[in-house]
């Protein structure tokens, strides 16, 4: 490393030479005059952004009800075709991705 009053430095940006002591280093790690030295300028470091405060805190995903399917008779309709619901106790059917549970009573 130069030292001593006669030491000379040639700055990065213009090629000029300088006195060692009156050079500095830039944020890129150019070593120029202090007559062309230049700050970084404020958008080479932007602000960090937060995420959308639209999504909700510790969500769920919705809830599956199981499907009832009503099996057997006539349907929905009594032999007098009266709307009357069937009294027998329907058969419900368990669905799940990949296979079927079905339960009789």
């Amino acid at each position: 490393m130069a030292r001593g009053k006669y030491a000379k430095m040639i700055s990065d940006r213009s090629g000029f030479e300088f006195p060692y002591s009156e050079m500095v280093q830039e944020w890129n790690g150019s070593w120029v005059h202090k007559s062309e030295f230049e700050q970084k300028h404020p958008q080479e470091n932007p602000k960090a952004r937060h995420s959308d405060s639209e999504s909700l805190k510790n969500a769920r995903p919705a809830r599956k009800e199981p499907m009832v399917v009503h099996v057997g008779g006539k349907g929905f309709f009594d032999h007098n075709d009266t709307m009357q619901v069937q009294s027998k106790v329907p058969t419900i059917v368990n669905t799940m991705a990949g296979y079927v549970t079905v339960s009789t009573s």
